[in-house]
């Protein structure tokens, strides 16, 4: 795949979304439906390991194919992107930038060809925004490591078959005594908590993640002790790219929606596309999902080039997901009565949207990273 375009890239996902995604999207997040035989179909299109190279099993791409795939994922259904987004930006980009040998030969091959979905355990009933309090503990003993405690709000637990999860290796609240493990979800002593009945991203699977007395072997340590929250922040570099790509895709799909209605839809004698006001609506969402793109591509362009894009992934995160929030709603006041009935997919991205705003660090978050990077030096 390494010899497709983006515009390639963005045109076939483009087509298999309206096919595959778009007639069941109002079904799935109805139910809160995980749809797990298209994941089958999205690993046999490669896209479940955009990011590993060929000779891991992967399509070896780029990030700026990789945000194109999951903006015109999110333009149909925000929970179907959210999932590909978590399980290639966290969990199998985690194992590709840390893991060892043994460990990438193990499971690399099996996450990109979605033989095996993956999670990320990072976030804790008490430790959100502040990483660095979890409670989760790992003791290391003769044979290898006891992970002990729990994890929130944690994307494909339920539905995949391996995590990488951080862990407290040090007592305390340092940092840097937190260490990154992988564990397979089978393992004795992992129990799939709480499924949470969410407002948005209906389709994408979320629940906790128990850890009683969890053995492992001393290998399941990814990387040094010590290491596992540096690198927690610089997978979320990536990751947060992935979010404003799934903002990017959920704006645009919600001012697609917002055109068509307005040139169809006939109040006064005419379409209330010739509005003035409708017409003013319809300019701003269009300019902010544009800014909210090049902000994007220009984070992925730097990824891509291999620099360190903590300021940039944070800019587009913040800005993208807003600006999804944003141009979502003026799509359902452009409906309307309509835009706050099910029978209209605005109402549904106006949800999914708003997670963009939480997930992989808060708007708040973003801005203290923000200007914590701009007043380096």
């Amino acid at each position: 795949m390494t010899t497709l375009a983006i515009e390639e890239i963005r045109q076939l996902v483009r087509d298999f979304a309206n096919r595959e995604i778009a007639p069941h999207a109002r079904e799935w997040d109805r139910e809160s439906q995980f749809p797990n035989v298209l994941f089958a179909s999205l690993g046999e299109l490669g896209l479940l390991g955009m990011l590993v190279p060929e000779a891991a099993g992967g399509a070896g791409l780029t990030y700026r194919h990789y945000i194109a795939a999951i903006e015109e994922l999110a333009a149909v259904d925000g929970g179907v992107a959210l999932t590909m987004a978590a399980h290639n930006s966290l969990c199998t980009n985690h194992l590709l930038l840390f893991g060892s040998a043994r460990q990438r030969e193990r499971w690399l091959g099996l996450l990109a060809s979605g033989k095996a979905l993956g999670a990320w355990g990072l976030t804790e009933a008490g430790s959100g925004s502040d990483a660095g309090a979890m409670r989760t503990t790992a003791r290391r003993t003769a044979d290898g490591w006891v992970l002990s405690g729990g994890k929130n709000f944690t994307t494909n637990v339920s539905v995949g078959k391996v995590a990488v999860v951080m862990a407290r290796t040090s007592p305390g609240t340092d940092r840097h005594g937190i260490s990154a493990f992988l564990v397979p979800l089978d393992t004795p002593g992992v129990v799939i908590g709480r499924h949470e009945d969410k407002l948005g991203m209906r389709s994408s699977d979320t629940a906790a993640l128990l850890l009683e007395d969890c053995q492992l072997p001393a290998d399941a340590l990814i990387g040094d002790e010590g290491a596992g929250f540096l690198q927690a922040m610089k997978v979320l570099d990536g990751g947060r790219i992935s979010i404003a790509a799934l903002a990017v895709g959920l704006g645009q799909g919600a001012l697609n929606a917002a055109l068509a209605y307005a040139a169809e839809r006939r109040q006064f004698g005419q379409p209330i596309a010739d509005f003035q006001i409708i017409r003013a609506r319809l300019a701003d969402m269009a300019t902010r999902t544009t800014a909210s793109r090049l902000l994007t591509e220009h984070a992925a362009d730097l990824k891509d080039g291999g620099a360190t894009t903590t300021l940039e992934s944070s800019q587009a995160k913040l800005f993208a997901s807003e600006a999804a929030v944003a141009t979502c709603e003026e799509a359902v006041q452009i409906h309307g009565g309509y835009g706050y009935v099910k029978d209209y997919s605005v109402e549904r991205m106006w949800r999914d949207a708003k997670l963009c705003t939480i997930g992989e660090g808060t708007s708040e978050i973003q801005r203290v990273v923000i200007a914590r990077e701009l007043l380096k030096g």
